[in-house]
């Protein structure tokens, strides 16, 4: 797995210089809004609806209080659904000014914060938004209200998360009724954001898809996170890759998955974990209670296991634990 850990690194280096150019030149232009006629710009120019005039007046408002420079790109987002500012290096600072923004947001339904050293500050400001439904407050927007249908995928991966910030966080999710994707992967949740997401996931009905790769989750945790799971009916994809949490987590969580006849899992990626014999013939009997779950483990097998099958057996029967997910992660 070193080879494809080295390139994602390579990529991620090349992104962020590629986003550290483009910053420069978007803080340039974000200062030209931030004359003191701002405000009267943006409605001279006419080209923006009434939602998107507040929204962008609440934006500059709120950066200025919170001493940040604005991001271009959010100011000419308009109705768009979608908004990436990945590696921009907003800080806990620039996203509570963003955060502010979002509660009253009504086209924004993917947001992409990978990699901008949101840390635990940060990380609160998310959690009050998601409190709140996502994108929801909007007296000042009347009848426009009835558009919102909120946040549904949000990429917080590479962005320091840990300790309170990432309990606060997963509390958030708890309340959530949008949100349908979450990466939160190479953070640092560890078992305690874990034990948060785990009771998130009980009362949450709407989230598919979570990536917690990288997390410094271990058994404990992994114990916590499985009790969610044991509940909930709607989670499809799961990714808790590269985390410490050894035979005993793997087991956990795979036992309480075999416990929920209703559970909707669809992919489990539980890749680069060290496991033992029993995690392999455990993965073959909770793929026979649940067939459309496939199981990505990636298994390596200890030096003095026997081996499981010829050559010839293998290609005939392959093992369900072995099943390799072409979905893209």
């Amino acid at each position: 797995m070193k080879g494809p850990d080295k390139e994602s690194t390579k990529n991620e280096d090349q992104e962020r210089e590629a986003a550290a150019t483009a910053s420069q030149a978007e803080t340039l232009e974000a200062k030209n809004f931030c004359t003191a006629d701002s405000h009267v710009a943006l409605e001279a120019e006419g080209t923006h609806g009434l939602g998107e005039q507040v929204m962008a007046t609440l934006y500059l408002e709120s950066c200025q209080a919170h001493s940040v420079v604005p991001a271009s790109r959010l100011l000419r987002q308009g109705s768009a659904s979608e908004l990436s500012l990945r590696h921009r290096g907003l800080g806990p600072q620039g996203v509570r000014a963003l955060a502010s923004t979002l509660t009253s947001n009504l086209y924004i339904k993917r947001l992409d914060l990978r990699d901008n050293g949101l840390c635990g500050a940060g990380a609160e400001a998310l959690a009050n938004v998601l409190c709140k439904n996502s994108i929801i407050s909007g007296e000042i927007l009347g009848p426009a209200l009835a558009e919102n249908t909120g946040l549904t995928e949000l990429n917080l991966s590479w962005n320091h998360l840990r300790g309170p910030g990432a309990v606060a966080f997963a509390k958030g999710l708890e309340a959530n009724i949008f949100l349908k994707v979450l990466d939160i992967s190479h953070n640092g949740f560890g078992d305690s954001g874990a034990s948060a997401i785990g009771e998130a996931l009980k009362a949450n009905n709407v989230l598919e898809e979570l990536n917690m790769r990288n997390n410094r989750i271990s058994m404990a945790g992994a114990l916590r996170l499985g009790l969610g799971l044991q509940v909930n009916q709607t989670l499809r994809i799961l990714i808790i890759s590269k985390n410490p949490i050894r035979s005993e987590g793997y087991v956990s969580l795979l036992k309480s998955i075999r416990n929920n006849r209703s559970s909707a899992l669809e992919l489990l990626d539980l890749s680069d974990i060290q496991v033992n014999r029993e995690c392999d013939d455990l993965a073959n009997s909770v793929n026979t209670i649940l067939p459309g779950l496939c199981i990505k483990n990636n298994i390596s097998r200890r030096k003095d296991w026997p081996s499981a099958s010829t050559p010839s057996q293998t290609a005939s029967a392959p093992s369900a634990s072995g099943l390799i997910s072409s979905m893209p992660l």
